[in-house]
């Protein structure tokens, strides 16, 4: 009789230190669940910024989509370096070098855009559309949109002038891309110094 009480003495205290394991198991440790909150690229309170622009174009959009509509050929309407890093220009998933930008979605005439997560900067789940769309049998117009979270900046001021200056930075790049698609030359890229406007 002893001898079985023993026996279900230490049953019970396997079965004990097994489920404390198990529990453990389930629960992150502090550690990792700090991690998680120190990483700093979750935002608590985003807000959604978007800007729209459109660009009249004097070709069909067929025209235009074949002169301008490449993922890599931003690099020469927006006058920056650009190469695709993975993947293959023009396909789902391809990523370019400019901001490691990743293709997401496309159609005939369009295609979005988004930049990755980055350890340690807050994720402002920025994302681009540019589209080139008919208008007429011979004219059409690009649009490109822009959508990202602006909370992190420091007030409403800041946010204006990041959107101001967004939309001239774009503004200027459609018009490069309706000088291409219409068949002209762009001038020489302005020098890119110290003191220069800021990518995205």
């Amino acid at each position: 009789m002893r001898y079985r009480s023993l026996n279900l003495a230490a049953a019970l205290t396997l079965a004990m230190a097994c489920g404390a394991a198990a529990a453990n198991a389930q629960t992150p440790a502090p550690a990792a669940q700090a991690g998680a909150v120190a990483s700093g690229i979750v935002v608590a309170a985003p807000t959604y910024a978007s800007i729209l622009m459109e660009m009249a174009v004097n070709k069909p959009a067929a025209d235009v989509w074949k002169r301008v509509g490449k993922f890599c050929d931003i690099g020469e309407w927006l006058r920056i370096p650009c190469t695709i890093t993975s993947g293959k220009d023009g396909e789902v998933g391809a990523i370019r070098s400019v901001a490691g930008e990743v293709l997401v979605g496309k159609t005939e005439l369009s295609y979005t855009y988004t930049q990755t997560v980055r350890e340690g900067r807050p994720y402002n789940l920025y994302h681009g559309t540019l589209e080139a769309r008919p208008v007429t049998a011979t004219t059409s117009k690009l649009v490109y949109t822009l959508f990202f979270d602006n909370s992190m900046m420091a007030d409403d001021a800041a946010r204006a002038a990041d959107k101001t200056r967004r939309t001239a930075q774009f503004t200027q790049a459609l018009e490069n891309m309706k000088i291409l698609a219409e068949g002209g030359t762009l001038p020489p890229a302005p020098a890119r110094g110290r003191g220069a406007l800021p990518i995205f």
